[in-house]
């Protein structure tokens, strides 16, 4: 299945996994828990645990929450995960593409984005 891989720190880029929940718990570091936070056919797949553990970095700003820890995005057919299309991979990629650092503050977490340079 292609999809768009997402770490923390890092530009999104496409990857080939197994379908399985096995490949799909490894990719993520734990239990996938998916969410369809867009309106097109994309599921964002998690680790449903990422916030609980500390040695997890944030990642990025998704409306008024933070992901933490690596996620994919891949297309969706019904209630199965299918590869992500290239027109999707593309707008992902370009939405995802600036790192997120993450500082702590006594009011939350401070988003600073990593511009590359010109």
């Amino acid at each position: 299945m292609k999809v768009l891989i997402v770490e923390p720190g890092k530009h999104p880029y496409e990857k080939e996994i197994d379908s399985g929940l096995e490949s799909l718990q490894k990719t993520v570091g734990g239990y996938i828990e998916a969410i369809y936070p867009f309106e097109d056919l994309v599921a964002l797949v998690c680790d449903e645990e990422a916030k609980l553990k500390s040695d997890t970095q944030w990642n990025r700003i998704l409306g008024s929450d933070v992901i933490k820890g690596t996620f994919f995005l891949c297309g969706i057919e019904g209630e199965e995960f299918t590869d992500l299309p290239s027109d999707l991979m593309e707008k992902y990629k370009r939405v995802f593409w600036e790192p997120q650092l993450f500082i702590p503050t006594p009011n939350g977490l401070l988003p600073i984005i990593l511009r590359d340079a010109p």
